[in-house]
């Protein structure tokens, strides 16, 4: 025991000089969190690892503004937190893929740019989540605080801004032949006459695409004359009230203008009249579930045999009562209603499409279980006047978020409990 006494002893003065080594520390306390030493000083470097080259405040400004930044993020994530708002890895990873595909590169490539400059990819990962819960949080919030009355809605559709916003827009395709400066009238016979064949060729099959390459002199011509996106204002004068009145795939011409002759095709066309005109299917269905009494198996054949009596006269509407375990539909004799395209799984809208109205589908397998279903209608539902009102909603509602959005995080940052000590 003295021995040990005895180098405990000698031992202490030394232990009371060791240097004490501080991993990390608090900068921050905000509400029920706390803002580390160590996230602080990543996202300093993150600011000035994307301001390269450009000039930056000093180094007091950067840090009160990071500081504030970091606080107000607090806020939103342990409201995120509070509210289970959960992102999951296949979310981040899309989202990571996008980053990826806006900067031009594959995922690899965009791992290993950002670690190139001193960023790493773990890290990015962890920022792109947190930003990803904090939009959602903050959509969220403003659904609520944003309201935007009917009357806003009308208003702003009977204005100029908003009968552009809704207008339509054509995606044509182009094929100039130009002619020189001339009042030759044979060589003007001669260039229509070219025209004239190309028209034939494509009405006879040959791919648009590829003579505009061959004989356009158009701007476009190596895109195969694609115009791209364009609303009928920004379309030239003498295509734009052509356009409108075309057909999707028609090809229209020999148009004359002063540079030539043109061939135009109408590739597609979109906007409230268009994509307001919606597919609707009305479907009903019969669900046989494996379960711990049924097999796999017997759930099939199961499927199977009421399938049979169903095509042999029995009521469908009996049968989905008594036998499906659907208990959403069964009760209605296993009717789903009207639905648009991508209502259902992809087994079962896959079936629905497949099968003609008023017949009874093969049995099937989805991830729910065994079915057989039968298509009792098809429409086109037009929610154009829906889809116009959507859109300026939407519009007026962005207008507002940013505004509204600040106002808030203002708020909340005045009501937390905040103590800095940097």
């Amino acid at each position: 025991m003295r021995v040990l006494i005895v180098f405990i002893g000698c031992l202490l003065p030394h232990l009371a000089m060791a240097e004490v080594q501080i991993l990390d520390k608090v900068v921050a306390i905000v509400d029920e969190d706390v803002i580390l030493q160590s996230e602080f000083d990543q996202r300093m470097n993150q600011i000035k690892q994307q301001a390269q080259g450009r000039t930056m405040p000093p180094e007091d400004i950067l840090q009160e503004q990071v500081m504030e930044r970091l606080i107000v993020d607090s806020l939103q994530m342990q409201m995120a937190d509070r509210g289970g708002v959960r992102i999951s890895d296949e979310e981040l990873n899309l989202a990571m893929a996008r980053i990826a595909e806006q900067n031009s590169l594959t995922l690899p490539q965009f791992i290993q740019a950002i670690e190139a400059d001193g960023i790493a990819y773990q890290d990015m990962r962890g920022q792109i989540r947190k930003e990803m819960a904090i939009s959602r949080v903050q959509q969220g919030v403003m659904r609520g605080r944003i309201q935007i009355t009917d009357q806003e809605i009308t208003n702003f559709l009977q204005s100029e801004m908003g009968q552009n916003l809704i207008a339509d827009e054509y995606k044509l395709s182009h094929i100039l032949l130009p002619l020189n400066d001339t009042e030759d009238g044979e060589e003007i016979r001669r260039v229509q006459r070219q025209a004239d064949t190309l028209i034939q060729r494509i009405s006879n099959g040959e791919s648009f695409h590829s003579l505009a390459i061959e004989y356009s002199a158009g701007q476009n011509a190596l895109e195969g004359g694609d115009l791209g996106w364009r609303k009928a204002a920004a379309l030239p004068t003498i295509f734009s009230g052509v356009a409108e009145e075309m057909a999707l795939g028609e090809v229209r011409g020999p148009i004359r203008s002063g540079s030539g002759f043109h061939i135009i095709k109408l590739q597609d066309k979109r906007g409230a009249d268009t994509e307001g005109q919606v597919a609707q299917t009305e479907v009903r269905h019969v669900l046989v579930q494996p379960s711990e009494i049924r097999t796999e198996e017997e759930a099939r054949e199961l499927a199977m045999t009421l399938r049979e009596e169903v095509v042999g006269g029995r009521d469908f509407d009996e049968i989905a009562k008594l036998h499906s375990d659907d208990p959403g539909s069964a009760l209605s004799g296993g009717d789903l209603g009207w639905n648009r395209a991508g209502s259902f799984v992809p087994e079962f809208e896959q079936m629905m499409n497949a099968t003609a109205e008023n017949e009874v589908s093969e049995v099937f397998r989805s991830t729910h279980g065994y079915h057989f279903l039968q298509v009792t209608g098809r429409r086109i539902q037009d929610f154009s006047d829906e889809f116009r009102r959507g859109i300026a909603a939407n519009y007026l509602r962005n207008q507002k978020f940013d505004e509204e959005l600040e106002t808030w995080l203002r708020e909340i940052r005045e009501d937390a409990f905040v103590e800095v000590r940097i």
